[in-house]
């Protein structure tokens, strides 16, 4: 199973194309060129006095949302998942990792990118101002997807479904930790402890993830024999999900901290619950609204009647069907719809009537009509 990540601490960060003004089917030489002309308005170097922190700010934004969208496929997670899908899966270090700045910056005749503020903005050293500390050793766990299929009955009613979801928990023994209990780790021989490695690319000196401890600067000598070091074990969790009334065929639920755990105490992801309704075999839903037909007979149709139909309540309703009723018309049936699932309010249910012609007819009915 996999899935999107979306953290509610994340709500308030700015829709990435709005930062840099492009719309989503923007080509990759117009994401570029903006990011040029926005880098060449808020360089730092460039800002009043006043403005300073401000320019920095914006400076920071933009080089993010540049560095997403410039690459295809954190482009294409964040247009599926939003900013959980890159908060969750990249780090600050991963997200810029690779980005080419050097011929944007060249370009716009600003030099290098500013590493007082990169250094800041990112907590390592992106251009090698200065050895930084290795990241905390725990990270938060993935976000899971489950798809549960559900009757048409259930999306109109809702409805208490427990599903079975195997994830990663956390490891009771070494309680997360990795470590065999009675031993502990030691300082990584790779980086010495920094979490960081550093390599040169041109003028670039970059310093990234140390591949031996995974930028921890610690190393596990004994790991946990239960989880192998991991410090988490593979398991099933029985979980109850809430159907609500009216919830749509494509509906996304998140049920918070139900996705894997977090790896040495981190905090636990999102799962979130696809929903697939079933077709009905006489309701279609259209938007809110039901729609069902029904068959009359030609007199019913000629001299009018009332007639009974079922809803997707489980009910039935009447409908008076005047003379002279043509075949096709549709008849509307207040506030017997789906609830809407965003509101208080209900859709309709509406009805095709269509007339019966039959095949064969007798003489006698012949000579009648």
């Amino acid at each position: 199973m996999q899935g999107p990540k979306d953290n509610n601490n994340m709500t308030t960060k700015r829709d990435y194309y709005e930062i840099l003004g492009v719309t989503k089917t923007a080509s990759q030489e117009e994401i570029k060129k903006t990011y040029r002309q926005l880098a060449m308005q808020f360089h730092p170097d460039k800002a009043p006095e006043d403005k300073k922190k401000e320019y920095e700010e914006k400076f920071k934004e933009m080089s993010e949302s540049y560095a997403v969208l410039s690459d295809k496929k954190k482009k294409a997670q964040y247009d599926q998942f939003g900013h959980a899908g890159i908060d969750g899966q990249y780090s600050s270090e991963d997200i810029f990792r690779g980005v080419d700045f050097e011929s944007v910056w060249s370009d716009a005749g600003l030099g290098n990118f500013p590493d007082n503020i990169i250094n800041e903005f990112l907590g390592f050293d992106f251009f090698g101002g200065g050895r930084r500390r290795g990241r905390t050793r725990g990270t938060r766990g993935s976000d899971l997807r489950f798809d549960l299929t559900i009757e048409f009955e259930d999306a109109v009613k809702g409805k208490e479904i427990q599903v079975t979801v195997p994830r990663n928990e956390a490891c009771d023994k070494c309680k997360s930790s990795g470590v065999e209990p009675g031993h502990s780790t030691s300082n990584c021989s790779s980086c010495g402890g920094n979490g960081k490695v550093r390599q040169s690319h041109g003028f670039f000196s970059i310093a990234s993830t140390c591949p031996t401890c995974g930028g921890t600067g610690k190393v596990i000598d004994h790991p946990c024999k239960k989880c192998h070091g991991s410090g988490v074990v593979k398991k099933e969790r029985k979980i109850s999900v809430t159907i609500p009334p009216g919830v749509e065929d494509g509906t996304r639920l998140k049920i918070t901290d139900e996705g894997e755990a977090g790896r040495y105490g981190g905090p636990s992801g999102d799962l979130y619950i696809f929903i697939n309704v079933k077709p009905h075999k006489f309701f279609e839903r259209r938007g809110n609204d039901v729609f069902s037909s029904v068959s009359i007979t030609i007199p019913q149709a000629v001299l009018g009647t009332e007639i009974q139909v079922e809803t997707i309540e489980g009910k039935k309703a009447n409908i008076k069907i005047p003379s002279g009723t043509q075949g096709g018309r549709i008849f509307r049936l207040k506030s017997l719809g789906f609830k809407d699932i965003r509101s208080y309010g209900k859709g309709d249910q509406l009805v095709r009537v269509d007339v019966e012609i039959p095949k064969k007819i007798s003489s006698k009915e012949k000579q009648l009509y």
